[in-house]
């Protein structure tokens, strides 16, 4: 019997094969800008189009309707490359990993532009200025260029979190909270009290 971690990894691997092809493509085509946009367009299209997604996922709808489908959505919309391989996609039956394709390409293309994401979280939104000298100094640090992407996380109730690939840097009052309560009740263990 197959694991989900099995399965959610042999997802993973396939995303990544395909991602690979589309990309490898698109160099040879000369067309590795165009097809970047028209990636971050369809992950968009997704992500704000829950229906669609349970459209894609759906075993019961025929490949033929799916499409159709892609067609009214995005051939006007990305380059012929790009709409080819959706095309593909569907005839292989891969439209329900087409998010993960998409994520893998999206790495692959970063990878190969040397682009590093980095993650800030803040209480409250952070200072254009704030942002800019972070990027700065991980670009400084990681000698790459890096796209930070912000999220709002009230609960840490101050400072700041950055997480870049494995990297956490824990800079939030509440981890600092966190850190007093343990070291209390440690001296309270050790004085008896």
């Amino acid at each position: 019997m197959q694991t989900f971690y099995g399965e959610k990894m042999k997802n993973v691997k396939l995303a990544g094969r395909y991602a690979k092809a589309l990309y490898d493509f698109a160099v040879e085509k000369n067309q590795i800008e165009q097809v970047h946009q028209d990636v971050l367009h369809i992950m968009g299209v997704l992500k704000l189009n829950h229906n669609l997604c349970v459209v894609i996922e759906s075993p019961i709808i025929q490949q033929s309707r799916k499409v159709k489908i892609f067609t009214d959505i995005f051939k006007a919309e990305v380059t012929d490359v790009v709409f080819g391989f959706l095309k593909l996609i569907i005839e292989k039956k891969r439209e329900p990993e087409l998010s993960l394709i998409c994520e893998e390409f999206i790495k692959l293309y970063y990878k190969h532009h040397n682009i590093v994401t980095a993650q800030l979280i803040t209480a409250q939104q952070a200072s254009d200025n704030i942002i800019e000298k972070l990027r700065k100094i991980i670009e400084e640090k990681m000698k790459a260029n890096v796209k930070i992407q912000t999220v709002i996380k009230p609960d840490i109730m101050g400072g700041f979190i950055v997480k870049i690939e494995d990297f956490i840097y824990d800079a939030s009052v509440i981890r600092h909270i966190n850190e007093l309560k343990r070291e209390f009740s440690q001296n309270m263990y050790q004085a008896g009290i």
